[in-house]
């Protein structure tokens, strides 16, 4: 029994021995005879695009590498288009396949360069059963292939590629312009009562401006509506300096909104679904739904072109050209002054600090440019955005100009003084924020972002605390610089409308009120001057009330032109029931005005005919006459106040009553007149002059009495 048990043992032994040796004859090499080439061979074969590139990655089997590998086998890569594939699957010679030169075995990467950029490439990767891969790397036989992989490469910089960016910013400042009109259409009457509610604290009106340019998005909205009420005598030019100030900082909100809703969290992959359930609003007729729905809309346009400007800006190597050109000039003195430079030029070509602030942001964050080049820039685009309403004011009035004028020397002053202490400000402002700005790292560029717009809030708010106590200096300066033309650069011209048309049609509407009211006003000196010719006994006096009477009748046929051109060009706007009402108001009240100044024109004629006739008006005529002047000229206060004031909330008891006054006084010297005719000694020739002129005060009158019935909305 222990005999068998032990030949058992020695048995097993034995055979676990030869096993064990043949093992280990054949665990470490493969018979060529037995080894076979498959495709699984070549595996995890990738592409990754580039602009007008293309890298492929692949690795080798571990069971097949060291075989290759002994045999001296290397790979190659066939590519082709998505076009010239289907000419070679249709036998066309231009379709044919392309091959890179043969490559080691032990490299699991190749890096393709020229393509053609947006174009749709299919890559697969082979290697030789036999004989040298560059001479049967077509015998489909010999060759042993991976499955296709294929992948769409970007656009390179060129033409296409920078008309893209265009397309990109120029959607950006779409969705601004909608976003901002939007928000002006939904906020508009509460925005001016909150600009019209400003007194003398300059720090109310920085708060002002800061409020209303964070609402509209957009400092140059607050800036005309600011100059709109100095114009309109509602705000002193003081005043508008610190509203000015407070969009400044106001302006900056539109930095972090990009930065955080445009970089840190892509808004723009939500946009449509956003747009999605602010459709509805579209359909809504009442209320202020469409403008909400404009504002939501522009909002999503905004950071859908943001998404596609990021898309568009190159990213370009450390070793780029351009790259250097930044790189080399950001240390040496005058750089900053160079930069900032570039980007008031940027600011100026857009029209846009917002659009610019977006694409310096974009190449920020595609590493085109270092940190100290973006805020250099930044307080370029502070300049550029003043250089743009310089240019608007060019064609508008004094107040307009003096405006412009203290915004820009605000930012001047404030650029200057951060160049001077620009590397030292820059360091400290790097202390607050987590992360080096200055690297070029990934982690870098990423805390870059962040800390240019925390710049441009700190810059700017610096800029007000120091400058703020300086107004009426800047306020001086502006006056000193801005000379007043006189009289005819204030009254014969447009002061609110004489330039390009507003962003809303509530804004549209305001300005032209504000025409409306002065032309009331150019209007009622025309009494005036009737005035003085009658109780002047000086021919050259009398000559040149007739040269003012006829200069005003020119001038009251042209602003009725002008003001109803540009409320026709308002109406093809999208207003509302309020808007509409007063629109047609303000077209009533020019046709009433600009025959009232038909109507002291001819009166001129009249009393010019009475001269050269020798005719002459007895004391009793001239005391009515007066008599009618003084009443007409009451009636013109009443009507000028009621043009100041706001539409349909005035009341029409004293207008009424005057015009009532005015009718009474024409009977009484229509009845004193035709009793006097009976007499033989009366000059019948003054009398028909003196009938013609106080019926022709009745007259304006009447046009009186009509303007502030369409001002109360009685139309």
């Amino acid at each position: 029994m222990t005999k068998g048990i032990n030949f058992l043992i020695a048995l097993q032994l034995l055979l676990s021995t030869a096993l064990f040796a043949n093992q280990g004859s054949t665990s470490n090499s493969i018979e060529p005879a037995s080894f076979e080439y498959t495709s699984d061979m070549i595996q995890n074969v990738h592409v990754k695009s580039g602009e007008e590139s293309a890298k492929v990655t692949w690795s080798i089997s571990h069971e097949a590498y060291e075989h290759l590998k002994e045999q001296g086998t290397q790979l190659i890569i066939s590519y082709n288009t998505k076009i010239g594939k289907k000419r070679a699957k249709a036998g066309y010679e231009a379709g044919k396949w392309m091959f890179t030169e043969p490559i080691p075995i032990d490299q699991n990467s190749y890096q393709f360069e020229n393509l053609d950029g947006y174009e749709t490439y299919y890559f697969k990767v082979g290697l030789a059963k036999e004989g040298d891969v560059a001479n049967v790397k077509e015998d489909k036989s010999k060759m042993v292939w991976s499955s296709e992989t294929k992948t769409k490469t970007k656009r390179g910089w060129g033409i296409a590629k920078l008309l893209i960016l265009i397309g990109a910013l120029g959607f950006f400042i779409y969705g601004m312009k909608v976003m901002s009109e939007g928000l002006q259409q939904a906020a508009g009457n509460k925005l001016r009562a909150m600009l019209g509610s400003i007194t003398s604290n300059r720090v109310k009106g920085v708060l002002t401006g800061f409020g209303i340019t964070s609402i509209v998005q957009s400092s140059s909205v607050t800036t005309v509506m600011t100059v709109s009420f100095v114009n309109a005598g509602l705000m002193t030019l003081r005043q508008s300096a610190g509203v000015m100030m407070g969009a400044n900082i106001g302006t900056t909100i539109t930095g972090w909104l990009i930065l955080l809703l445009g970089f840190k969290v892509s808004i723009s992959s939500y946009a449509f679904m956003i747009i999605a359930l602010a459709s509805p609003l579209l359909f809504i007729q009442k209320g202020k739904s469409r403008a909400w729905a404009s504002a939501i809309f522009g909002f999503c346009i905004l950071f859908i072109g943001l998404d596609a400007l990021k898309h568009a800006v190159p990213g370009l190597d450390a070793d780029s050209t351009i790259v250097q050109f930044f790189t080399d000039f950001k240390d040496v003195w005058y750089g900053p002054v160079m930069f900032v430079l570039l980007g008031a030029l940027v600011t100026v070509v857009i029209q846009s600090s917002s659009a610019a602030m977006a694409l310096t942001l974009a190449m920020v964050s595609a590493g085109t440019i270092p940190f100290e080049v973006a805020c250099a820039m930044i307080l370029g685009e502070n300049i550029g955005t003043t250089i743009t309403a310089e240019i608007a004011s060019m064609i508008a009035n004094v107040h307009a100009k003096r405006s412009a004028r203290i915004h820009s020397m605000f930012n001047l002053i404030g650029v200057t003084w951060m160049l001077l202490m620009f590397p030292v400000f820059l360091k400290g402002l790097s202390y607050f924020v987590e992360g080096d700005p200055f690297s070029t790292t990934e982690e870098g560029i990423a805390v870059a972002g962040t800390t240019i717009v925390l710049f441009h809030t700190v810059f700017n708010a610096l800029n007000v605390l120091l400058l703020i106590w300086f107004v009426p200096q800047l306020v001086s300066l502006a006056e000193r610089t801005v000379k007043s033309k006189g009289e005819s650069d204030e009254e014969f011209k447009l002061d609110f409308i004489d330039g390009p048309l507003g962003t809303t049609a509530e804004l549209c509407i305001l300005e032209a009120k504000k025409e409306v009211a002065k032309f009331g006003k150019t209007t009622s000196r025309m009494n005036s001057f009737v005035k003085t010719y009658v109780n002047s006994s000086d021919k050259k006096e009398k000559y040149k009330m007739l040269g003012k009477l006829e200069k005003y009748e020119e001038i009251t046929d042209r602003v009725e032109i002008e003001i109803a051109d540009y409320l026709g060009k308002t109406a093809q706007l999208e207003m509302s029931s309020e808007a509409s009402i007063q629109m047609r108001s303000m077209l009533n009240i020019t046709t009433d005005l600009e025959r009232i100044g038909d109507i002291f024109y001819q009166i001129g004629k009249v009393l010019e005919k009475k001269d050269g006739e020798k005719s002459y008006f007895t004391p009793e005529q001239r005391e009515g006459i007066n008599k009618m002047l003084t009443i007409t000229d009451e009636a013109f206060e009443i009507m000028n106040d009621n043009l100041s004031a706001q539409y349909g909330s005035i009341s029409m008891e004293k207008a009424v009553e005057k015009e009532r006054e005015i009718n009474a006084l024409r009977d009484q010297l229509r009845r004193k007149h035709l009793k006097n005719i009976e007499k033989e000694e009366f000059n019948m020739n003054s009398a028909l002059i003196y009938s013609n002129v106080f019926a022709s005060f009745e007259k304006v009158g009447d046009h009186i009495i009509n303007v502030s019935e369409a001002v109360a909305g009685e139309i």
